[in-house]
């Protein structure tokens, strides 16, 4: 990966938010503890929530496919 295709901590942050939130009132975990985790743990974590994308429905596929970056 090069360096214009590294997401900063704060837009790590925002997209989890959004993915973490995705279809709720609320998000499952409260935002501000997600500020304590290291880039390597957002990054793992934006991944994990990303892989789901296999069991959503197709609008919803489209919706996640906005956060996915290409090299």
């Amino acid at each position: 990966m090069n360096e214009e295709n590294i997401q900063t901590k704060e837009e790590l942050l925002a997209d989890i938010e959004d993915l973490i939130s995705y279809g709720r009132d609320e998000p499952t975990i409260n935002p501000a503890l997600l500020a304590y985790l290291e880039i390597a743990d957002l990054i793992s974590t934006k991944e994990k929530l990303l892989e789901r994308v296999g069991k959503l429905s197709e609008e919803d596929k489209r919706w996640l496919e906005q956060f996915k970056k290409y090299e």
